[in-house]
């Protein structure tokens, strides 16, 4: 049961962040995608826990909390990444 966990959880976190490239393709915003990729965390944990229910193990619980904890970081990492961005395109319009 541990290694279908494991394969899900990776599945839900290279979902969430398709979902964040197809907005961000859309809007043309990584702000945006970063946002998605934000919520998707309170969703996807949601559905872990969720999950956890019908394993009936109370230790499955961490299971959808280790989830959105792990999408929160990548939201951050894809937040700093647009900021780096912002800050790079408004460099090269100064020079």
């Amino acid at each position: 049961m541990g290694n279908f966990l494991v394969v899900l959880m990776i599945f839900l976190i290279v979902i969430a962040n398709i979902i964040g490239f197809i907005v961000f393709k859309r809007e043309r915003s990584l702000y945006s995608a970063a946002l998605i990729i934000l919520l998707l965390a309170g969703v996807f944990g949601g559905l872990g826990i969720a999950l956890s229910l019908f394993i009936n193990d109370a230790f499955a619980i961490f299971y959808g909390l280790n989830l959105a904890g792990y999408l929160l970081i990548n939201s951050i990492i894809v937040f700093l990444i647009a900021i780096l961005v912002t800050v790079i395109k408004k460099f090269n319009r100064i020079f």
